[in-house]
């Protein structure tokens, strides 16, 4: 009871800090400290405290969002959720008029009030980053057609997702959900269901990319840090089977119920299947190769990769570059008939690109308020494993789970005196050469990428998977349907035994 009583206290503590001062949390050696924290440093013996936080390089001497500045955010949310539910015609021809407009006031706010031009940047290039990595992995993708001459059973649909889980962790949880969602459609044609893409969201799209940096965006960007590449492997594997079996069996049980009618089941009896498997424009897999290659170019850890620098900062552009490129001549030069036998076009990479400007823009004020009070002394004080599984795996759902991640991780690592800009305290963090340091590591690893399920918008290649299965027909839940019908009852049970496994009693 006393954890969740902390969780509850740290999430509200986050909702209601919005005066608090904010130690900046990004992925650059910038930081900010309050006047409390600075009085808590000193009392420290500074042996223990790492340069860059009794020192910071960077102070922000502008103002931090009010914690009004949330609102267009929560209602992107919600006209996110309720739009194709209620007023389905307006929000399908105006939707990207919506998600910009949004992050426009809020960008404006921080422009042109509180004059704070470091979290807007920030914002664009962490946008532009993961824009050219879904576009290249959707394009590169689209021309790649795998087809499957197999009688559709549980087991044959078990099996391809627990093989997409596994692929996530080679060309990440994009390339996995891009290449095989059309597979999966195709195999259940007679009889696709919501749930089928649910479970694929699940599994391959969320959970399967656990054990690499290559696998998820938060584990990549820990990677960047400085945690051990064979850690996420090592630390994740007992959480990532015991998800997964967890998922399968479930997945297995329910197809077994609702799948197939007794008149369908008789139909497919007459079908003769010759269980042979097709591939058609096997040449993209380089594409998609150059493009995963491309990832590891970060000027932040390369010195001799090219960036563009600005206030203190090294901004990437060459993997950016590539990567469009990529898109542009992967489609170009792509086989017709893998193309057409997709059916392929731009409408679900468009929809992503729109929404997530809107996310982007407007989950700066959200993103600021949790760094606000995690890094604070309360907030620091209500730190565990268990509070920094659900703290950062219920905030995944709902903002970017990139950089929650990175945002309860520097607070884990400034608990106990650690700095997440010194690559040699991170790898010391995951070592376990801090109290529970690993256990905590852990925490945040399992939740950022498991909780990412747990609405469209937790995760990029969701709301992606979301929309080329509508696209094929199929009716999707909404926003809120998907989390009261299949995130809660389904995801949330085992999320809780993954807790109580690994977490609950350490």
């Amino acid at each position: 009871m006393k954890n969740y009583v902390a969780v509850v206290m740290l999430l509200l503590g986050i909702c209601l800090s919005p005066g608090q001062e904010l130690l900046a949390l990004q992925t650059t050696p910038s930081q900010e400290t309050t006047p409390e924290y600075q009085e808590n440093i000193q009392d420290l013996d500074t042996d223990e405290v790492p340069e860059s936080i009794l020192e910071p390089e960077h102070l922000d001497e502008h103002g931090h969002a009010p914690g009004w500045l949330v609102i267009p955010f929560v209602l992107l949310l919600l006209m996110i959720a309720t739009g194709p539910l209620f007023y389905e015609h307006f929000w399908h021809h105006h939707y990207p008029k919506v998600a910009v407009g949004l992050a426009f006031i809020v960008v404006c706010y921080y422009l042109f009030v509180l004059h704070n031009v470091h979290h807007p940047v920030h914002a664009m290039a962490e946008y532009i980053q993961f824009i050219a990595l879904l576009a290249s992995l959707y394009i590169a993708s689209g021309g790649i057609l795998i087809e499957i001459d197999k009688k559709s059973t549980p087991l044959a649909n078990v099996a391809l997702l627990v093989i997409g889980a596994l692929v996530s962790n080679l060309i990440g949880t994009t390339g996995a959900s891009m290449l095989l969602i059309r597979p999966f459609i195709r195999l259940n044609k007679n009889n696709i269901k919501a749930y089928h893409i649910i479970f694929f969201i699940f599994m391959v799209s969320n959970v399967g990319g656990s054990l690499t940096p290559i696998g998820d965006p938060p584990l990549f960007l820990g990677f960047l840090k400085g945690v051990p590449f064979f850690w996420t492997l090592e630390a994740n594997w007992p959480a990532w089977v015991l998800a997964l079996a967890l998922l399968s069996t479930a997945f297995y049980f329910i197809d077994r119920k609702f799948g197939k009618t007794e008149d369908e089941l008789a139909l497919e009896e007459e079908v003769t299947y010759t269980n042979k498997f097709r591939m058609v424009g096997a040449k993209n897999f380089l594409w998609l190769l150059i493009v995963i290659l491309s990832v590891f170019l970060d000027p932040n850890v390369l010195d001799w990769v090219p960036a563009i620098h600005y206030d203190g900062q090294k901004f990437s552009f060459l993997r950016e570059i590539i990567m469009l490129s990529v898109a542009f001549l992967s489609y170009k030069f792509a086989n017709q008939e893998a193309i057409k036998g997709n059916e392929f076009n731009f409408e679900p990479i468009r929809e992503v690109a729109f929404i997530f400007i809107g996310i982007f823009g407007t989950m700066m004020p959200a993103l600021e308020l949790v760094g606000n009070f995690a890094k604070s002394p309360e907030g620091a004080a209500l730190i565990t494993h268990n509070t920094l599984y659900w703290g950062t795996g219920l905030l995944s759902g709902f903002l970017d789970n990139a950089p929650t991640y990175l945002n309860f991780l520097a607070a884990a690592m400034a608990s106990q005196g650690a700095d997440i800009n010194s690559v040699t305290m991170v790898q010391d963090f995951a070592l376990n050469r801090y109290e529970d340091s690993a256990f905590e590591l852990m925490a945040i690893s399992i939740a950022a990428v498991f909780f990412g399920a747990m609405t469209y918008i937790g995760n990029g290649p969701n709301f992606m998977v979301k929309s080329i299965a509508e696209q094929n027909g199929i009716k999707m839940p909404s926003f809120f349907g998907y989390i009261l019908r299949f995130s809660i009852p389904l995801l949330l049970p085992i999320l809780i035994i993954t807790w109580l496994i690994f977490f609950a009693f350490v």
